[in-house]
């Protein structure tokens, strides 16, 4: 069966079945930090959106469990009924659009470049874009999206997992790796060796997360968007944000 048969069949049931399941099923990616983050300290996960899922699946009277996924894979996890929501700071893209459904947005961050302390020839973002330096990006990113549009005279990287981008440029291998706000953060935070390069002007339009549904489902869709309002509207949006650190990034 194709994900829009899925979509077809299951039309604006998706609800329902989630109430009947006693279940509300949510794709995460574990290893991004403040959002959905598995700490690997205390083994928790932590983050705005594992925050807000549970928000959700207790106005909906449901359990909540999560689903691993990654950027590189969770279209095909919604398309194959894996999970029922992607929480997770998903970019809000027009290549994704194409796929999968989007929520109102309720965050929006720009892009940001980390180096280390000693690289010498890279102590600016505006001295990125250099011919000899490599630049490295996850794949299925907004940042791979953006940089080969950007980019001019240097060369792009593209990794398929996240850590492989700290890897390219702790191995010397890349000179830089392109990420977010909540992302940089995690490396100022955790490795002294990490230098975050921010756009004096910015670097393309911010980026909007949001949440993510299957297509051909309006009233499910039309549920999420109720709730990021009234998120946004009581508090509880930026009461979480401002507990991981994102509160510069909130759209209210």
């Amino acid at each position: 069966m194709t994900w829009s048969s899925i979509g077809q069949a299951q039309g604006d049931d998706r609800l329902q079945q989630i109430q009947q399941r006693g279940e509300l099923r949510v794709c995460i990616w574990p290893g991004y930090f403040a959002i959905s983050f598995s700490n690997p300290k205390s083994g928790r996960l932590e983050g705005i959106d594992i925050d807000l899922s549970a928000e959700l699946a207790r106005e909906l009277g449901v359990e909540l469990r999560y689903v691993n996924t990654h950027f590189g894979r969770f279209m095909d996890d919604i398309e194959a009924d894996a999970c029922d929501i992607a929480m997770f700071g998903v970019g809000r893209t027009e290549a994704r659009m194409l796929r999968i459904d989007f929520s109102a947005p309720y965050l929006a961050s720009g892009m940001y470049g980390l180096t280390t302390k000693t690289h010498g020839a890279i102590d600016s973002w505006e001295a990125i874009d250099q011919p000899g330096h490599v630049v490295c990006v996850q794949r299925g990113t907004y940042m791979e999206t953006e940089m080969r549009r950007q980019l001019k005279h240097a060369e792009l990287s593209v990794v398929q997992k996240p850590y492989e981008r700290e890897a390219e440029v702790q191995s010397g291998r890349a000179d830089v790796f392109i990420t977010d706000y909540p992302y940089g953060q995690k490396m100022l935070k955790n490795f002294d060796w990490a230098r975050l390069l921010t756009p004096k002007q910015a670097a393309g339009e911010k980026f909007q997360y949001a949440y993510a549904v299957a297509k051909g489902q309006p009233q499910w869709l039309a549920r999420i968007d109720q709730f990021v309002a009234a998120i946004k509207r009581d508090g509880r949006l930026k009461r979480y944000a401002d507990l991981h650190g994102l509160g510069p990034i909130v759209i209210e």
